[in-house]
């Protein structure tokens, strides 16, 4: 019998606790290698999500597994494609490893070229699927039921408030920089923040919205609505004054627009014609 290497993967810590998704994925990799005549030298089980570029990067038991096959000369087995990613990039980035990979639900005998397909139908399905959740969400909110959880949030902006108050010495020292500035001053000095990423202009601010007690208020400078459509056209004078090739306008004065008629003569042109036609000669 030849070896193989398994990979079980569940995406959520609870999925992992419960073990049903594990064991079925288990299952279903027995049965293939039954069928198969192949059997598992390592097995390789990861809790952890497979969105993102650096998804690789997030799962180490995945990358421990690649390893393992090329040591072992084998290949890596899972349940189902989407238990290695729904993302084709990333597959195609696994295929790098030159690694081959088997997929118990499509059979042995698979190429890279279907593999790449099926990704594609994979990707396509975590799209679909993302916007059936945000419909069904969106039709809830509409028949008025209240989502995500009430209490955790109320804790959650009880906890960011005690942060803020604890900074209130430092941030008082800080009050005359500008957010970009005290964001740099407090990564100097080596405030951490709650996820211990480095702060930003925003983190900052929301910081100094909280101290002064605005939290979830939209301030001055950014609640002026942005103005949109036709921009504006420059004063009637102005256009007068560029239309007849003049350089300067007096201050306050403002050439009247030409006046048509009820038979939509434009009069005032005709004057100005007939005005040029013959200056007046200066008395």
């Amino acid at each position: 019998m030849s070896g193989i290497i398994s990979y079980v993967r569940v995406s959520t810590a609870q999925q992992g606790k419960s073990g049903l998704g594990l064991d079925a994925q288990r299952d279903a990799i027995r049965r293939f290698c039954d069928a198969n005549s192949l059997h598992v030298e390592q097995e390789f089980c990861e809790v952890e999500t497979g969105k993102g570029s650096d998804a690789l990067n997030r799962r180490p038991q995945l990358a421990a597994a690649l390893k393992a096959a090329k040591k072992a000369r084998c290949s890596v087995l899972v349940s189902k494609l989407d238990r290695l990613s729904r993302d084709v990039h990333f597959i195609s980035g696994l295929m790098v490893h030159r690694v081959p990979f088997i997929v118990a639900e499509l059979g042995p005998n698979v190429d890279p070229f279907t593999l790449h397909i099926y990704a594609a139908l994979a990707q396509q399905e975590r799209r679909m699927i993302a916007d059936r959740t945000r419909a069904g969400l969106a039709a809830a909110k509409a028949r008025g039921v209240v989502l995500g959880n009430a209490a955790l949030a109320a804790a959650n902006r009880d906890a960011a408030a005690e942060r803020a108050e604890a900074l209130r010495s430092v941030f008082a020292e800080l009050a005359d920089m500008t957010t970009r500035a005290a964001a740099a001053e407090l990564d100097r000095r080596g405030v951490a923040t709650p996820t211990g990423a480095p702060w930003s202009a925003m983190a900052v601010s929301r910081v100094r919205e909280r101290l002064a007690g605005r939290v979830g208020r939209v301030s001055a400078s950014h609640s002026a609505p942005l103005r949109r459509g036709r921009p504006r056209l420059a004063p009637p004078s102005i256009s007068v004054a560029i239309r007849n090739g003049l350089r300067e306008l007096p201050r306050g004065a403002s050439k009247p627009m030409p006046q048509r008629t009820e038979n939509g003569d434009n009069t005032g042109k005709d004057q100005q014609k007939a005005n040029d036609a013959h200056p007046r000669k200066p008395s």
